[in-house]
């Protein structure tokens, strides 16, 4: 039985007007992203995708509501009554320093957002584009799929905290989010799949740009390329889901991931709440008999698989 704090001390997230106004607005804007611009769905229509309106509702809305329920449910440091909990969220989850890493990676970034440079991009289930394969520019890629700047630090942070030797990603892009998992420690070992070999490449060479050789890259389909990783990993002490947006993957991810993980394993899944499938897959990993403790940031769940402790759910701001 899965124990949520914020049943037993619910926060009043309109204590005041301006944390009111907040919360309205936030929801307002993500609201607006559900629905494409004119210019966006005038090409799509040309281009032969009539449901496009209706698709992005369908995924989109619903985001929109969880992250609403998120900003009404979520507590802070006040309402944590976990030790662990407590010093994890306050000394790692909500730390601000500028580690010297974050530099060279965030100007890999910067030029990611200023390339013109378009690549072929096959997409192999993230749920974002109706296209599977199009031709997109670095720009957009880095814009619209990589892991912005305050959750990307943050998995640092994590490695930083709890130092894995074995680190497995499930989805590259441009590398962002690979080379802050590899910079912590350079004695560990960090493997990346990334299904389309183009977008691969662009890693690559962020990659050796920014000095960064504790990564191994292996490129096609994860139907192919998690077992073959697997196989070269002894166990399992840090693993970031972030391949696919979809439910019955994921969980196949997690599942086909789960015989290698210990008791100081940390999983890390990202959009646990991009759309209905991913909201109901994260909350079968909560219930799973190994996981014993979950942190929910909206945009991230962190699982641990500690022993001795109560089963525990948290929704923390962030």
């Amino acid at each position: 039985m899965i124990t949520t704090k914020y049943e037993l001390y619910p926060p009043n997230p309109f204590s005041n007007f301006n944390t009111c106004y907040n919360v309205i607005l936030k929801f307002y804007l993500r609201l607006r992203k559900c629905f494409p611009s004119k210019t966006f769905l005038n090409q799509k229509l040309k281009n032969g995708y009539v449901p496009v309106m209706k698709t992005f509702a369908l995924k989109k809305v619903p985001a929109a509501w969880n992250y609403l329920h998120y900003r009404l449910v979520a507590n802070t440091a006040h309402q944590i009554h976990s030790p662990f909990v407590f010093d994890l969220y306050n000394n790692v989850i909500k730390d601000a320093t500028p580690y010297y890493a974050f530099r060279v990676i965030e100007s890999i970034r910067a030029k990611m957002l200023l390339s013109g440079e378009k690549i072929v991009v096959h997409d192999f289930g993230t749920g974002r584009s109706a296209n599977p394969e199009e031709k997109r520019s670095l720009q957009f890629i880095a814009s619209h799929y990589v892991k912005p700047i305050k959750y990307a630090q943050l998995l640092f942070r994590l490695v930083n905290e709890f130092h894995p030797i074995h680190i497995l990603e499930l989805g590259t892009s441009l590398g962002i989010t690979t080379m802050y998992l590899a910079s912590p420690l350079s004695s560990a070992k960090v493997i990346t799949l990334e299904g389309c070999p183009n977008t691969a490449a662009v890693a690559k060479k962020n990659f050796r740009d920014a000095q960064v050789k504790n990564i191994e890259q292996i490129i096609g389909e994860f139907s192919v390329s998690l077992p073959e990783a697997l196989s070269k990993m002894p166990r399992l002490d840090f693993v970031y889901f972030d391949g696919n947006h979809k439910k019955d993957a994921t969980l196949d991810y997690f599942f086909r991931c789960l015989p290698k993980h210990h008791e100081q394993t940390v999983f890390v899944f990202d959009d646990i709440h991009w759309n209905l499938e991913m909201t109901e897959a994260w909350k079968i990993i909560q219930q799973h008999e190994a996981t014993t403790l979950t942190i929910d940031l909206f945009s991230i769940g962190i699982v641990f698989f500690r022993k001795g402790i109560p089963k525990q759910h948290f929704v923390l701001k962030f």
